[in-house]
């Protein structure tokens, strides 16, 4: 107890002299802007700083603002001496076991923090903090500590201090300030930033009312009136904020997140008077805001376009674009979308790990079916055909299928896993990277699917990726600030230059030896030696790209160029003419990397060490009227091929007669079929036994959506989120799991036949086994009708829902009556398939929706079975379909 008492009492004299020698300063170092600087270290970027600061009395804060805040950090304010003992031992313990500051803060302690110290979580510095909080303790009252700590936050929106925050946030003086609007305020100084309900209003309001209830818990607001609190009406955007205009305002928002990361607030960088230096470059900075803005300039308005360079050597992002509109708005360079094609590159790295070498030999066929996609076939883009395609070739042409089969073979947990190293996170948020979504396939796992882009990226992101296959395999984390001085000229911060191998040099130079190729084709940058991958992702069932990307590099220099819009929708130029990715995003990306790299002596990129070897296990049985020469790219089947407008003359009634017979020949050598057409642009209705029933397989699919949306109607709600994510696989992904529950739900066969009464089928049967269910051509049209015209039983939210889930399918199931639509027309379809060992294993093969355009709109379906095989099956229908619009010349 001697020993005890003795170590105890040495503590405390140490303690005291401690406190004793650190010296309060007389007054707070007024508030200064920080300076960005180019990474030259002289050039002046932007400015981060006070925007607004009015101090105001204690007195001025109404008590049940003050009750806010004392709720929020500190309750037993009025009662301690300054420190947090608890606080302070928890800092210590975290930075001795876990080498990172933390620990609960006073009022005081957070006063002495903003006012007179740096951010930095050290011991040193919370010990530091603790001496001046009892100085300060000792000097001024509780009160007056409040006070001044009330005009010392940072409240974000460049609102410094309580009353320019009120004005910030509700447009009001501080004195009129309710307990409900106190508690925002109060709400913000843990995270002024993501506390903004116009930033995150999910996290602001979850704290804002567990704040209310902590209030509550200490007396200082009714309990019982606590969940009936509305949020108070919020200013969308402060007025008083001094923005950032233009590109270098989404760079100064990307360099405050990346500095509170590294544990200086957004307090210390708005007020601090800090020197920041910056890795952008001010030539290349300049390349990337002339290229975009040249590229976008008398564009549509609704066109964005985004773009990120970044040094492979050290991770420093070199040129920024996210879009012109300055601090605080919407960054499209930060905004995950499909990758497309660009992802290819990856999955070829991922293969030649695996000892399957680029000149490799697969099938490039288009279409071809494969064992994840349920039937459904793939395509390459402009359906272009490579049957024996080495990989280079098939990467030169963006050709699907080779790459998807490849994808397949290696396994798209490899080509997921491989990303993730070369710098995609493995989560946005709270939802992991690569994997199907709720709703998709396969929920949290990773699809083939991956060759093909399909699951988002953010450019940023992109650009990581690619600069490590350009930095030769070796990673850099992205970064955008080089180094923080304060005013006394301490660093604070100093980006590390350290690398890791995530991938081998060999492998590295062979991606970028088959992407030199690309750039070969697409257009040279002159002077410049570079690798690149384009990509479109295709919008719904559409010949228009939603995003288009190109992504590449030089030596010395990654880039990323997207081109979309802020909501996903089809993106074209003035002129009417689709973008992808060899177009506007290609243009853009070599024109900056030419700019940017002016002056520099000219490097080459690595020789291709040729890794792996010549695989050639893909090829199969090629169609003995396949071109068997390797490498050989040509043109296959394009949409409308085979419709023939010329057939469509005379009298409706004379194209009837000539199509009756065209199809009753063509019948004579096929499996039975029945069509059905209405043409709603005319009223016009064509039937080729179409009132006969045939077994429906997964057409049937758009009855059982259509029952369920009738049902959600009569008890006036929409669908759960559990209805939604069944409905979209049943319909994208022809999932018959899914649509069994559906058809469960709805009342099942008596259900089905209520729904389909309702909506006008009198010819449809259900069966207890859905796909079974027996109906008619006619029936189909009649629910695509129900789908299309306002005097439907279902609303017009309802019916907009069902269309847009059928667009969306034939993104991916590009067949069927689409062979009867043309360039610029939308197919909404549902098809259907089913081999019947009651038919002795032949196919049913179905497909029903709507084609529209400038001049179409046009219901049509088609029924058929006996096929001996599925694709035999699919080029009846599609003939059928295709022959149909040939006479009738809807």
């Amino acid at each position: 107890m001697a020993a005890v008492a003795l170590t105890a009492l040495a503590l405390g004299i140490t303690g005291a002299g401690y406190v004793s020698s650190v010296d309060l300063p007389p007054d707070p170092m007024a508030p200064q802007a920080s300076v960005l600087y180019y990474r030259d270290g002289r050039t002046v970027l932007a400015r981060i700083g006070l925007a607004d600061r009015t101090d105001v009395r204690l007195d001025k804060v109404p008590e049940p603002v003050r009750h806010a805040f004392l709720a929020a950090e500190d309750r037993g304010f009025y009662d301690h001496w300054g420190v947090s003992v608890r606080g302070l031992l928890r800092a210590l313990w975290a930075n001795i076991a876990h080498d990172g500051g933390q620990g609960a803060s006073t009022i005081t302690q957070q006063y002495v923090r903003n006012a007179y110290l740096t951010q930095e979580r050290t011991v040193s510095r919370k010990a530091r903090e603790a001496a001046l909080a009892l100085k300060v303790e000792n000097r001024f009252s509780k009160d007056e500590i409040f006070e001044r700590y009330l005009n010392t936050i940072y409240f974000g929106r460049g609102a410094y201090g309580i009353e320019a925050a009120a004005r910030a946030y509700f447009g009001t003086a501080v004195e009129r300030l309710t307990a409900p609007q106190g508690a925002v305020l109060a709400s913000l100084v843990k995270d002024p930033t993501r506390g903004d309900p116009a930033v995150d209003p999910e996290w602001a309001k979850t704290r804002w009312k567990w704040l209310l209830r902590s209030m509550a818990a200490q007396g200082w607001l009714d309990a019982a009136a606590v969940d009936g609190t509305p949020y108070p009406a919020v200013a969308k955007e402060s007025v008083t904020t001094s923005t950032i205009g233009g590109p270098a305002g989404l760079i100064a928002d990307r360099v405050e997140d990346e500095l509170t990361k590294k544990g200086i607030s957004r307090q210390q960088i708005r007020t601090g008077g800090l020197r920041i230096t910056t890795t952008i470059d001010a030539t290349a900075q300049t390349a990337a805001t002339e290229s975009v803005g040249g590229a976008l300039r008398g564009q549509p308005k609704e066109l964005r376009a985004s773009l990120v360079a970044i040094d492979p050597a050290d991770g420093g992002v070199r040129a920024y674009y996210g879009g012109d509109r300055g601090r605080g708005y919407f960054d499209d360079a930060m905004a995950a979308r499909p990758p497309a094609s660009t992802f290819k590159p990856v999955v070829l790295a991922a293969a030649e790990e695996r000892g399957i070498g680029f000149q490799s030999w697969y099938d490039g066929s288009s279409p071809r079916l494969f064992q994840d996609r349920d039937g459904a076939p793939l395509y390459n883009q402009d359906n272009l055909q490579c049957p024996i395609c080495p990989l280079d070739t098939a990467m030169v042409h963006s050709l699907n299928t080779p790459f998807y089969a490849l994808a397949e073979e290696i396994g798209p947990d490899a080509v997921r896993t491989l990303a993730r190293r070369l710098g995609v996170p493995e989560k946005y948020g709270d939802q992991e990277t690569l994997v199907d979504l709720k709703g998709e396939p396969a929920p949290g796992r990773t699809r083939s699917d991956i060759a093909l882009g399909r699951y988002p990226v953010t450019p940023a992101d992109l650009a990581t990726v690619y600069a490590t296959l350009g930095g030769g395999g070796r990673r850099a984390e992205r970064h955008f600030v080089a180094q923080v001085v304060t005013a006394d000229g301490e660093v604070l911060h100093k980006a590390s230059k350290k690398t890791k191998e995530v991938l081998s040099a060999d492998v590295s130079a062979d991606v970028g030896a088959v992407l030199a190729k690309v750039v070969e084709h697409d257009g040279p940058v002159p002077g410049v030696a570079a690798a690149a991958k384009t990509g479109s992702q295709q919008w719904a069932d559409t010949t228009d790209s939603s995003d288009a990307w190109t992504a590449g590099w030089a030596p010395g220099l990654a880039a990323v160029a997207w081109v979309g819009r802020e909501k996903p929708g089809p993106i074209r130029q003035k002129d009417g003419k689709a973008i992808n990715g060899n177009g506007m995003p290609y243009t853009i990306w070599k024109t900056f990397l030419g700019d940017a790299l002016r002056g520099r002596p000219a490097a080459a990129l690595a020789e291709a060490p040729l890794v792996g070897k010549v695989v050639r296990a893909d090829l199969g049985e090629l169609p003995k009227n396949a071109k068997a020469f390797p490498g050989l790219v040509y043109p296959g089947p394009q949409r409308g091929d085979q419709v023939d407008r010329s057939l469509a003359t005379g009298s409706w009634d004379e194209r009837v007669k000539r199509l009756d017979g065209a199809l009753a020949k063509y019948g004579s050598t096929v499996g039975e079929f029945t069509v059905s057409v209405v043409d709603r642009r005319t009223g016009k209705r064509y039937d080729y036994r179409g009132d006969a029933r045939l077994e429906s397989a997964s057409v049937i699919k758009v009855e059982l959506l259509a029952a369920l949306l009738l049902r959600a109607q009569d008890e006036g709600r929409t669908l759960t989120a559990t209805e939604k994510g069944r409905v979209a696989k049943m319909i994208k992904a022809s999932d018959n799991g899914t649509a069994k529950k559906v058809y469960h739900s709805i009342g099942g066969p008596a259900g089905l036949q209520e729904a389909c009464e309702r909506l006008g089928l009198r010819d449809t049967e259900p069966d207890e086994q859905f796909g079974l269910t027996r109906t008619t051509a006619r029936d189909q049209t009649r629910m695509m009708l129900a789908l299309a015209e306002a005097g439907s039983p279902l609303t017009e939210r309802s019916r907009t829902a069902a269309l847009q889930l059928m667009s969306s399918v034939n993104a991916d199931q590009n067949w069927g009556i689409s062979a009867a639509s043309l360039d610029g027309e939308r197919v909404a379809l549902k098809n259907g398939w089913l081999a019947r060992s009651a038919e002795n294993n032949r196919w049913i093969i179905n497909s029903t929706g709507r084609i529209t355009g400038d001049k179409t709109d046009v219901a049509v379906s088609v029924l058929s079975h006996g096929h001996r095989g599925q694709q035999t099956g699919i080029e009846v229908v599609e003939h059928v379909a295709a022959l149909t619009r040939s006479y009738l010349g809807w």
